[in-house]
């Protein structure tokens, strides 16, 4: 038997990683578990951690599932596995954008594994965006908007209101006791339905299916189904199986929870209208243009309910609105499946384009020892480095006629008093004054651009 202490100490692997290395590991595992917690699908979650792991010099692989994920770090013969179980958060899109935009920052070298766990405690430490009341009223927004296109009466918006209401009491009060979060869909589904026969019953309306669909629209389980579905297609058979389970799970509870509801509300409204316990109230038929403002209110409530940043708002009810009118018009031209499959293709291709358009980063571009570097900062460029003699800022300044030659040459040879900053130099000398400088120095990356 070989003595350990024997094995050339470069072909065993070491037991006591750096300070560095720990720091990446630690980083690694902080921002999976966030992302994870936020919403990212497997192969999104897998392939980001990978890329992180890659720019820090890390050799490592990854396995994601809705309820766990494994990390295991080095080369297969002596790797070190981690093993995080995580509870499937709710989607939050202002974590997922800060949370992609730290790990961009990481890949792209601007920030370093200690600062990364820094600023993903920072982003996590933050109070919701949205307030409790801003939450309940876009729980009763969207169930009236949903009651909108169902086309009920003016009477059944109030009482879409009325069990949007009682749907984000019940969803907002489970959020913050957990021993309400295994019950909250049946037990929402229940109480829902059984209002919503109640009130129907009540204004003898006969839209009690509708307003339960408009109260429980916010707990059906579309983002897990999609998320499920996309992870299948790129072959995470284990996360989108496991997926679909949930999100089917979660149909069966809200199934159950509105047959019971149904039958006890029904019972109630049928007692009611025997007695003549009914309010004669007007129910009218909505105006077309009800549902032009549903469509717009509706993505907003999402807003809100998704946990969004604000400025993100006009593109989410573009796409929104995208989607329903493509689905709408289509599906009478070519059939309501087809009219489906389209508006989900146009909102899937126009946030693809969308995003690629308003990425953060930098674009590197040679032509022999020619080199050119673009920095963008949201699909904006921000700043450009060349190797070209011509595109220099001096020789830009001195081809448009704003400077002299000499003077570029006296600023240059005053850049160790301004740390090398040729416009802070030449501001300094009197030749330029600061908004010129500003004005040129836009003009100049948009030529290079």
């Amino acid at each position: 038997m070989t003595d350990p202490a024997s094995t050339p100490a470069h072909s065993r692997p070491s037991d006591t990683p750096t300070s560095g290395s720990t720091d990446a590991v630690g980083f690694i595992l902080r921002l999976g578990c966030a992302l994870h917690n936020a919403g990212f699908s497997a192969h999104r979650l897998e392939a980001t951690l990978s890329d992180v792991s890659r720019k820090l010099g890390l050799e490592a692989q990854f396995f994601s599932t809705p309820t766990s994920i494994m990390a295991a770090f080095g080369p297969p013969d002596s790797q070190r596995t981690h093993l995080i179980r995580a509870e499937p958060g709710s989607t939050n899109l202002s974590h997922l954008s800060g949370l992609d935009r730290i790990a961009r920052d990481v890949v792209y070298g601007t920030l370093g594994p200690a600062e990364g766990n820094l600023r993903i405690e920072r982003l996590l430490a933050e109070p919701p965006r949205w307030v409790l009341w801003q939450v309940l009223v876009a729980f009763v927004l969207v169930s009236v908007s949903v009651a909108s296109f169902l086309k009920v009466g003016t009477g059944d918006l109030l009482c879409a209101a009325l069990v949007g209401l009682l749907c984000g009491t019940i969803i907002t009060r489970s959020r913050r006791h957990s021993e309400w979060l295994d019950i909250e869909e049946p037990l929402s589904a229940f109480l829902v339905a059984t209002l919503a026969q109640f009130l129907a019953a009540l204004i003898d309306s006969g839209a009690g299916y509708a307003i339960t669909v408009a109260g429980l629209v916010v707990l059906l389980p579309g983002m897990a189904f999609t998320t499920g579905l996309i992870e299948l297609s790129t072959r995470h058979l284990s996360s989108g199986t496991a997926r679909l389970s949930g999100a089917l799970v979660t149909f069966l509870g809200l199934g159950f929870g509105v047959a019971l509801g149904t039958k006890l509300g029904t019972a109630v409204g049928g007692w009611m209208t025997a007695h003549d316990f009914v309010l004669h109230l007007s129910n009218a038929a909505l105006p077309f243009w009800v549902e032009g403002i549903g469509v717009i209110v509706a993505p907003l409530c999402f807003t809100v309910l998704l946990q969004a940043n604000a400025k993100e708002a006009p593109w989410i009810v573009l796409a929104a609105a995208t989607a329903y009118l493509t689905s709408r018009f289509a599906g009478r031209a070519l059939g309501e499946e087809l009219g489906a499959f389209l508006g989900a293709l146009m909102v899937s291709g126009g946030s693809t384009v969308i995003a690629l358009r308003r990425d953060t980063g930098a674009l590197y571009f040679r032509d022999g020892t020619k080199k050119k570097k673009i920095y963008l900062v949201e699909g904006v460029p921000e700043f450009v480095m060349s190797s070209d003699k011509r595109e220099l800022f001096g020789e830009h300044l001195v081809a448009r006629g704003q400077v002299l030659r000499m003077e570029v040459e006296m600023a240059l040879a005053m850049l160790p008093r301004y740390s090398g900053r040729l416009g802070d130099a030449l501001c300094g000398l009197g030749v330029l004054r600061p908004i010129e400088l500003f004005r040129a120095i836009h003009q100049q990356t948009t030529d290079r651009f």
